[in-house]
């Protein structure tokens, strides 16, 4: 580490930490995953992730706990989301042994920038795949590149649990029924960015997408599932072919129904958004981002205080924290220890 860190002050940003791990699909199989230096890869020009979008990745955290040990959250769940993501774009998945030993490794060589226990900041992990096959026909490459990179990160939002505005996304669709909303391709993300730029013009911080046939139903966030909490008890987050299966959103399903929330994953139409009293956006980097209102044209619902999240969002938000850091009992086997 060349300078030391502040560690109640990080963003939520790229940080150098000076060397990552990867392995590479060659000839019908991977190979051991190793630690490399630098932060930089040499790809060939014509390789299908940069002509034909052969490329996905991941999102996970690792945490230094109240014990000391540095602990990942639910990684086995991550591998299995990037193997659904590679098999959609016909890409070869690491399995999930391989995935699991290179961010042991990745943690291993930067210890030094996982953030002690006690700032609530984390260790972000990436994992990231691409075809690397140089191909000018279409079609899927023979070689890929398994890369997992990782950096010391404070609250996606700097404002943590404060609540944010959203602006309903009409002009743009984030992804469409039999499309690839349900993965984690890296051209989904390029293919929100205008979208966010004209929700950031209106004074807006997160946008909200509806189904792209009707624009009748909710299907998620810009970057994070969609959860509504009603006055009667009840968790509800959209059922759409499109959304991205969240293991954040996953976890606080369980939490939820052991706290006694009835918890319903189901298709939700809009004119249903005034019946929350509680309103949140959910994903690995940001954990819970409580919503205070959200617009749509001239039409604003608001949600509880502006300038506090709900009770039971916060609540929520507190027990997977207190899971993740060590603080609680993990009655779920969600954490696995990367360093003793």
């Amino acid at each position: 580490m060349n300078q030391p860190i502040s560690w109640t002050n990080l963003g939520f940003k790229y940080l150098d930490t000076g060397s990552y791990v990867s392995a590479d699909f060659k000839n019908g199989r991977w190979s051991r995953p190793a630690v490399r230096h630098g932060d930089h890869l040499s790809i060939h020009i014509a390789a299908t992730c940069i002509h034909y979008g052969q490329a996905c990745f991941e999102g996970l955290k690792a945490f230094r706990t109240k014990d000391g040990r540095v602990v990942c959250f639910r990684p086995d769940a991550h591998a299995a989301r990037l193997a659904l993501s590679a098999a959609r774009l016909c890409m070869a998945p690491p399995p999930r042994e391989l995935f699991i030993d290179a961010i042991q490794a990745l943690v291993e060589a930067n210890a030094a920038y996982v953030p002690p226990y006690g700032p609530r900041a984390s260790f972000y992990v990436r994992p990231l795949l691409l075809g690397t096959s140089p191909v000018i026909g279409v079609h899927e490459s023979e070689e890929y590149v398994f890369v997992v990179l990782g950096m010391p990160v404070g609250p996606y939002y700097k404002s943590g649990l404060v609540p944010v505005s959203a602006w309903v996304q009409e002009t743009y669709d984030r992804a469409a029924a039999n499309g690839v909303g349900h993965i984690k391709a890296a051209g989904n993300y390029a293919a929100g960015m205008l979208g966010d730029k004209e929700m950031r013009r209106h004074g807006h911080e997160v946008s909200l997408y509806l189904d792209s046939a009707t624009h009748t139903f909710i299907d998620e966030f810009g970057t994070s599932n969609f959860i509504g909490i009603t006055a009667d008890g009840r968790y509800v987050t959209p059922a759409s072919k499109s959304i991205l299966a969240s293991v954040t959103n996953d976890s606080l399903q369980q939490i939820a129904a052991d706290f006694g929330l009835i918890v319903e994953r189901r298709p939700i139409r809009w004119d249903e958004i005034k019946h929350f009293t509680e309103v949140g956006a959910c994903g690995t980097a940001a954990v819970i981002t409580p919503i205070s209102s959200i617009t749509r044209g001239t039409d604003v619902v608001r949600f509880g205080d502006e300038a506090e999240a709900g009770p039971t969002l916060t609540r929520l938000f507190r027990a997977i924290q207190a899971i993740q850091y060590g603080e609680q009992e993990d009655r779920y086997g969600w954490v696995q220890t990367m360093l003793a």
